[in-house]
């Protein structure tokens, strides 16, 4: 089979190596791909958020049997329904499946009418009312972006003052554009040993019928060590999450994943796809933090490596809808996943910086912001690579991961050295 990625980031390179293992892949095509991508893959330049080029494309390469829609955007675009409606294949929900993560407003009352654990929150579209609602409130509490926002529109504010500005950014700023319109203010949920709370990131398969979870793994949003500094879309993640246990995972597919699948069916919203659980362990059990349509980025650069079973096999039967039928295999040990990202992410950086990568030390350097200009590798976004390392520890693997992150040079290179040491008892 031919099988083309939609995305250019970090998820959809992890997404192509695991499919380069199916033999039954016969050609990687990715849209519009970076430099790693194109080392396996045929990089198509085409702009994925503009739907009709991306259907003329595939209208001219028919040799195309199967699609991946991988980001947030297209599928919130509708950009699965606009392929199946031509006969293609495709994984990836539909554009009103894909709301969950679209409409944080959205979820939130999902949650409030089926009874699924999540933290109290009131939704906003004046800021006048939404200033008046967080000064009664008080502090710690968290404002949300409505809309996508690239990971970024979340704030979590220690103090009143903070809460005013955070608001002020969000409504009337709009420094999520658009994604702002709507806000979101919820209480901030505090963890059973940890502050603000111990969360984990739980992706699962769905087919609208059965819902299947991958292994675990704990994401690192906070641009500096100490999660202190800006959100952004992640700066490292490691698996499995070492709070996690066989009890946790009963309390979360009975409690949250089946009644957010059954949900979506009753709403007439079958969701078919990736659906991601960010999730927190409160002192009144699991919570739903978030919702996403998708693989998470940087979640996937560790959850995919650690797969046995053929990943087209898993696709093919979502979308077919016999998921209940295939069985899900996963690799014992951990792995850990360190990002590289240009100095000054998540706000201004420079891009064309030459990246030099010595001895990668047995891991796999999974490409985000890259790209190759007169014959070399220069970075072209924030977020420029991922080292991903295993190991039979999640120390061990951490240890590997920063042997060869240091073995990769550019210019203002910025990460944080504390990715895999959360939650670790002492």
């Amino acid at each position: 089979m031919n099988v083309l990625v939609i995305g250019n980031g970090g998820r959809e390179h992890a997404i192509l190596l695991a499919l380069k293992k199916s033999k039954r892949v016969e050609k990687l095509y990715c849209m519009k791909g970076n430099a790693g991508t194109a080392q396996i893959a045929e990089n198509v330049n085409v702009d994925y958020m503009n739907v009709g080029a991306v259907k003329a494309y595939v209208s001219a390469h028919p040799e195309i049997d199967y699609i991946v829609v991988a980001p947030d955007d297209p599928l919130a675009l509708g950009l699965v329904d606009e392929l199946e409606a031509m006969g293609k294949r495709c994984f990836g929900p539909r554009k009103n499946a894909a709301v969950i993560e679209a409409s944080k407003a959205f979820s939130k009352n999902l949650m409030k009418k089926y009874g699924i654990p999540t933290a109290e929150a009131e939704t906003f579209t004046d800021y006048d009312k939404a200033l008046e609602y967080v000064r009664r409130k008080g502090a710690p509490i968290v404002l949300k972006a409505d809309g996508l926002a690239l990971g970024k529109g979340v704030l979590v504010c220690n103090d009143l003052k903070q809460a005013e500005e955070g608001l002020k950014e969000i409504m009337l700023d709009k420094t999520f554009g658009s994604a702002g319109n709507v806000i979101l203010i919820e209480e901030c949920m505090r963890g059973l040993k940890y502050t603000p709370g111990e969360e984990v990131s739980v992706l699962a398969f769905c087919d609208g019928k059965t819902i299947v979870p991958m292994i675990t793994a704990c994401d690192h949003k906070r641009a500096n060590d100490g999660d202190k500094g800006l959100n952004t879309g992640g700066m490292g993640t490691f698996s499995p999450c070492p709070f996690w246990t066989k009890e946790l995972e009963t309390e979360v597919y009975e409690k949250i994943m089946l009644p957010t699948m059954n949900a979506m069916n009753a709403e007439g919203r079958t969701f078919k796809g990736c659906l991601y659980f960010g999730l927190m362990r409160t002192d009144k059990g699991m919570k739903v933090v978030e919702y996403n349509s998708r693989f998470g980025d940087p979640e996937t650069q560790v959850i995919l490596p650690m797969l046995k079973t053929d990943l087209l096999d898993i696709f093919e039967a979502v979308t077919d809808e016999r998921l209940g039928d295939i069985k899900i295999e996963w690799e014992t040990g951990a792995c850990v996943c360190v990002v590289l990202a240009s100095g000054g992410y998540p706000l201004g950086y420079r891009k064309g910086l030459e990246i030099e990568i010595g001895d990668t030390c047995g891991c796999e350097i999974v490409h985000a912001g890259t790209a190759v200009k007169d014959g070399k590798l220069v970075t072209s976004g924030g977020r420029v690579l991922g080292v991903v390392a295993k190991g039979k520890t999640v120390e061990e693997a951490r240890k590997k991961a920063y042997k060869a992150a240091g073995n990769i040079k550019f210019e203002n290179k910025h990460l944080r050295t504390d990715i895999g040491v959360k939650y670790r008892e002492g």
